[in-house]
């Protein structure tokens, strides 16, 4: 404890191992509110800047320090989906949110394989049903505020008093923000399946595309099943959804024509069963799905390349 004579110069700064512990914290909250591993990234390298930048007397006035942390995280972050919605209206195409790997999955392991806490972001978001591809998508759809308020209160389980700190409204308000989140939610989420369905389905899916079986593609897509790519106007893909199962297969057919020599690979993208497609060993494609009485109803496929980084290094590892 310090003494009148020393105030505070006796007690140990707020400890190294105690702020650097949250970033795994920081990461996952970061990436669930943005849909983004690199903007998540640059949002807790903000987080971590703002802290020291604060002087020792005021480090050491704040009672807890991961709770500073994830307030001013989520502050941030809360900006960023107020920029984020003017850049993705200039967006070419369709915007996705970026697919993450399971390290564990690839030759090599996970990246950062000497426990360092500067590994890559990707190794450390929790790999659960709160990042899957649909999950994330409905998020896309939320307001920031809403956003914010259901991922904090939901998933990561803080009061609504704490959120109206980091939203700027009060906790009534933020209340009726979640509410009306989880609204969308259900109003978007398909039945269950169980994860070996899911893992049997995308791979006849695979083996159909590979076989350029267009009948058995259309038997394993929903009528209505959608299709979307992102490529960000730096690879060529669709611009607009592809609608349909029969226009899917036909789809499927013609890229496969056109890029003979493509591997596909059974991976995990966001914690459920997905595809990668690899050029010459280069990742190009990522595939998630999703599914419901058997066939798959929606598949987000993100080319474009800024997206893939992890999966790019994850693949040389």
């Amino acid at each position: 404890m310090s003494t009148p004579s020393e105030p505070g110069h006796d007690r140990p700064e707020p400890a190294l191992s105690e702020i650097v512990g949250e970033r795994r914290h920081l990461i996952n909250l970061a990436y669930r509110l943005l849909g983004s591993l690199a903007e998540a990234e640059d949002a807790v390298q903000e987080t971590y800047t703002r802290w020291y930048a604060l002087s020792r007397p005021q480090q050491e006035a704040i009672e807890s320090p991961g709770a500073w942390l994830t307030t001013v995280a989520g502050r941030i972050c809360l900006d960023v989906l107020g920029s984020a919605r003017v850049r993705r209206e200039r967006y070419v195409g369709e915007w996705i949110p970026e697919p993450l790997p399971d390290r564990t999955e690839w030759p090599g392991g996970p990246a950062g394989g000497s426990g360092s806490e500067r590994a890559d972001p990707a190794d450390q978001v929790t790999l659960d049903e709160s990042v899957n591809m649909a999950f994330l998508v409905v998020l896309e759809a939320m307001t920031p505020a809403e956003r914010v308020a259901f991922i904090l209160h939901d998933v990561f389980r803080y009061p609504f008093a704490e959120i109206a700190d980091i939203v700027g409204r009060t906790p009534a308000a933020c209340r009726q923000l979640a509410s009306s989140a989880r609204r969308r939610i259900r109003g978007t989420q398909a039945p269950p399946v169980a994860p070996a369905g899911q893992a049997g389905l995308v791979r006849r899916f695979k083996e159909a595309w590979e076989a350029k079986d267009i009948e058995a593609l259309v038997d394993l897509l929903d009528p209505d099943a959608t299709m979307i790519a992102d490529g960000g106007g730096l690879v060529g893909t669709v611009l607009r959804p592809v609608e349909g199962g029969e226009r899917i297969a036909q789809y499927l057919i013609h890229i496969a024509d056109k890029a003979p020599g493509l591997t596909l690979l059974e991976r995990t993208v966001n914690g459920g069963p997905g595809l990668v497609a690899q050029h010459v060993g280069v990742t190009v494609t990522v595939a998630a799905f999703s599914h419901s009485g058997g066939r798959v109803t929606r598949i987000w496929a993100i080319r474009n390349p800024e997206k893939l980084r992890p999966w790019t290094e994850v693949g040389q590892r």
